[in-house]
């Protein structure tokens, strides 16, 4: 009998499942499901970096997506033998006693502080700066050294320590905290006791500051001192992490019955989606691993032998077994990369938007049709233009901040920032300066990991970017003065997700053998253009330098 597993990937638009044949990692069915709350921005407010989701909008995805491979590739329910979970992160969510989201609680159905703190929300930076000044002058373990030395408002206490003090109704009626990755495996895993149910080590180890070395989560003390809350909550948590090659549960008779499979379905622990796209794309020792989406995460892993007590500074974090159980895996990224090209599509579509499609000249049919033109063409037309300006022509200087640093050493109060502008500059100029800062972003993590003795031999590129830009990845080649492969797979983390599945499900013994078999093949390669590579190194000292002025006045 043939067997199937799903991987299920939660990103920050949708949701997609891919129902994967063990044996070749061939995919015989996909289906995205898009947020219909988030695409309306509902509880998020830009202005003041708040970004939530509803816990509806997820769940509903669960049930369509599933169903939906179930149902076109025709599979029997006994043949799908496992199912695993990724999702964005650290994307917390408050829980009552009894596992519900706090959100589907009618008194606080419509609260933004009730859902899902999405990773880009960065209210909490205030409670993140208090995290890092404590971790430096309490006198005991600084719980931060395994996660680059800094803490983020992007991650799990922070966040946490923020709604409980701008929202004491949430509070009060808030059992315990899930990870979103580990919420949605307990939603579907038979195992409901909320104390024991087994907590994802990468959602944990880069983001809760969790690490063997002192048996758990930061203690009591530390955690007193931000705020007594947090010392209460930490009892209502977990004390044990476990990788995604274990079993959190099997398939609970309730969601056996929505989704048509049997309760013999093997759930595995849940992980995040970057970690497990680094799975999908065949992750190597010495490979870097980049998942380009709205944002970026760079993987990496190293054994224990290489790396021993080495602490690499300004990175997310270094976890044992969170990207291949028995290895570290090692986290970077940028908090805007595809975003910082959609803020600027947005910026230039204001005219349009405010003007063109209120228009009173243009029937509803013909705004529709343009509106379509619009979409299809505008990053192509740009991408065109902006291919066409030589590197000796005076192109603008920016910044890829534009929703703060995340690496090296984050830093969400920072920026973007041009210099440069001129009355020659035009919107292409601007598009082109942007790829250009994105690229650099990356290329000071590519530097922050080899000064800090991390070998890179070979670069990876996974995710929509990689796939459908051939202008960035050329660029980014050219920066970084290396080539890039780029993964054939367009849902590289859900199949990566599909891999844990099928380990914890017991067809393979672990995940590198599974990964050699049903990973993802490569279907370009991007190599350096030796007459531009020195031209964007001059380029990249104007980027450090107006870097450097900005945070010197930030």
């Amino acid at each position: 009998m043939k067997k199937y597993v799903i991987g299920l990937d939660y990103g920050s638009d949708s949701v997609r499942a891919v129902l994967i044949d063990v044996q070749n990692g061939g995919e015989l069915a996909s289906e995205v499901y898009w947020y219909p709350r988030w695409k309306e921005q509902k509880y998020c407010d830009a202005g003041k970096n708040q970004f939530r989701q509803h816990p509806l909008d997820h769940i509903e995805g669960l049930e369509h997506t599933i169903k939906s491979v179930i149902s076109e590739s025709e599979v029997k329910p006994e043949t799908v033998v496992g199912i695993c979970i990724d999702t964005t992160g650290s994307s917390p969510m408050p829980l009552t006693a009894d596992g519900t989201p706090l959100a589907l609680v009618d008194d606080f159905k419509e609260n933004p502080n009730a859902m899902m703190v999405l990773w880009k929300d960065h209210t909490a930076v205030k409670e993140a700066n208090e995290v890092n000044e404590l971790a430096r002058t309490w006198g005991g373990e600084d719980y931060t050294k395994y996660e680059g030395g800094i803490y983020s408002s992007e991650w799990f206490w922070a966040k946490i320590l923020h709604v409980a003090r701008e929202d004491k109704a949430v509070k009060k009626a808030t059992h315990t905290w899930m990870e979103h990755c580990d919420y949605i495996t307990y939603l579907l895993a038979d195992h409901k006791d909320l104390k024991t149910f087994k907590r994802s080590r990468c959602a944990a180890g880069h983001k809760a500051m969790w690490h063997e070395s002192w048996s758990g989560l930061p203690s009591e003390d530390f955690l007193s001192q931000l705020d007594p809350y947090l010392a209460e909550l930490r009892g209502n948590l977990y004390d044990d992490t476990f990788t995604s090659d274990d079993i959190a549960g099997h398939l609970n008779k309730e969601w056996a019955a929505k989704l048509g499979l049997t309760t013999q379905t093997v759930i595995a622990v849940g992980t995040f989606d970057a970690h497990a796209g680094a799975v999908g794309a065949k992750i190597d020792e010495h490979a870097l691993v980049r998942v380009m989406g709205t944002s970026t995460c760079d993987i990496m892993i190293s054994s224990p032998q290489v790396l021993g007590d080495k602490t690499v500074k300004g990175i997310c974090g270094q976890v044992d077994g969170s990207v291949i159980p028995g290895l570290i895996g090692l986290e970077a990224g940028q908090s805007a990369f595809g975003d910082v090209l959609a803020w600027f599509k947005n910026l230039l579509s204001w005219p349009i938007d405010n003007l063109v499609m209120k228009s009173d000249l243009l029937s509803e049919e013909q705004k529709e049709q343009l509106q379509t033109e619009i979409d299809t063409n505008f990053i192509r037309k740009l991408t065109a233009q902006a291919e066409q300006i030589p590197l000796s022509e005076a192109i603008p200087v920016a910044l890829d901040w534009v929703n703060g640093r995340r690496t090296p050493d984050a830093n969400q109060e920072l920026k973007s920032a041009f210099t440069g502008i001129s009355l020659g500059t035009k919107a292409p100029h601007i598009f082109k300066a942007l790829v250009n800062a994105i690229c650099f972003g990356s290329k000071m993590i590519v530097e922050r990991f080899e000064n800090e003795g991390v070998k890179i031999e070979s670069v990876i590129g996974i995710g929509g970017v990689a796939r459908k830009s051939p202008f960035i990845m050329q660029t980014l080649a050219n920066v970084l003065n290396r080539p890039i492969k780029v993964a054939e797979s367009d849902q590289a983390p859900a199949l990566g997700a599909a891999i844990y599945a099928a380990v914890a499900a017991g067809i393979y013994k672990n995940v590198i053998e599974a990964a050699q078999v049903m990973g993802s093949p490569f279907e370009a390669e991007y190599f350096p253009q030796y007459d531009e590579v020195q031209e964007y190194e001059t380029l990249m000292e104007s980027y450090k330098t107006l870097g450097g002025f900005v945070e010197s006045i930030t």
